[in-house]
């Protein structure tokens, strides 16, 4: 008895070849790894490309993504050195290195990932006050990140950054915060208002020395223009006075001359406020001789004229 197959069967086995072939082909997006097993086993990780999956023996375990990925944790509850209790969220940036590890490294990575950072958090905050730990954000975000990185790495996960989101100490503590931070800006105001004053008075004070030297310095300089204005014109007469002397040397003036010139100097101090005036006895006799003098003339002016004689 002969088999035979019929083209129908045929075309049908075709299609469904051609349909395994299809499902079984897998084609791995840029920056994702897909874990491969074969029969439970891991086999392999394939990469950005075009793949085949043999039907029944080898399946897609696990796809990772390659990319860096962010994980936003909710607070968690710390207690600081000095018994404070605070609520502390945070942010770790993370990124798949090893998609194997990953995948069989630990049950759930995630969780993992955020227990171990709660009880890393809590470890380093217990061993810091409250005020360190307000202002050591960087100190504790790189212990954090070293520790993680250390433990993370036979899960194939690196830890590129810890970041402490948020910082909730107790609503006393925070209004007690609040007050201090206004004392001091209170007293930084005081202080500058201060140095603003004592500013402002040594200035002051300068600019008064300063405008006390300046008029000091022109009444100096007043002082000494009148002083050589009074030298110049007291220089300026004894000039004169020489050059008038010279030039009487040089006409050769009489007795009489010299006489009557210092009786004009007495007539002029005499018009002065002095009630004695002594006058030597040579110019006496000159003024007596001058008055004389005076007279026979004002008589002469006085006489009449000569008549003229009559007529024969």
């Amino acid at each position: 008895m002969e088999f035979s197959i019929g083209p129908i069967v045929m075309i049908v086995i075709i299609v469904l070849v051609i349909l395994a072939l299809i499902r079984n082909i897998r084609i791995v997006p840029q920056a994702r790894a897909s874990v491969i097993e074969r029969l439970g086993a891991y086999s392999g990780t394939w990469h950005t490309g075009l793949h085949i999956k043999i039907p029944l023996i080898e399946r897609v375990a696990k796809t990772v993504s390659l990319k860096e990925q962010v994980a936003d944790f909710p607070p968690q509850p710390v207690i600081t050195k000095d018994n404070v209790t605070m609520q502390i969220d945070t942010v770790i940036y993370f990124q798949i290195t090893d998609p194997k590890l990953y995948a069989y490294g630990v049950e759930s990575p995630m969780l993992a990932i955020e227990n171990l950072t709660a009880t890393t958090l809590r470890n380093i905050i217990g061993e810091l006050e409250l005020d360190e730990s307000l202002t050591s954000r960087d100190t504790i975000n790189a212990k954090m990140q070293q520790i993680l990185d250390e433990a993370t790495d036979p899960w194939g996960i690196k830890v590129n950054r810890v970041e402490l989101k948020n910082i909730m100490p107790p609503k006393e503590i925070q209004n007690a915060m609040e007050k201090q931070m206004k004392a001091e800006r209170e007293r930084r105001e005081a202080i500058l208002r201060a140095e603003g004053e004592k500013r402002s008075a040594i200035l002051e004070a300068e600019g008064e020395k300063e405008s006390a030297i300046l008029r000091a310095d022109a009444k100096k300089q007043a002082e000494i223009l009148e002083a050589e204005g009074k030298a110049q014109a007291i220089l300026a007469i004894n000039r004169a006075t020489a050059e008038g002397i010279k030039l009487l040397n040089e006409a050769g003036p009489s007795d009489p001359v010299v006489q009557l010139k210092a009786l004009d100097a007495f007539a002029a101090a005499a018009n002065g406020r002095a009630t004695k005036i002594i006058i030597p006895s040579e110019i006496q006799g000159l003024a007596g001789l001058a008055t004389a003098f005076k007279e026979v003339v004002v008589e002469k002016d006085k006489s009449p004229a000569p008549t003229a004689p009559a007529a024969k």
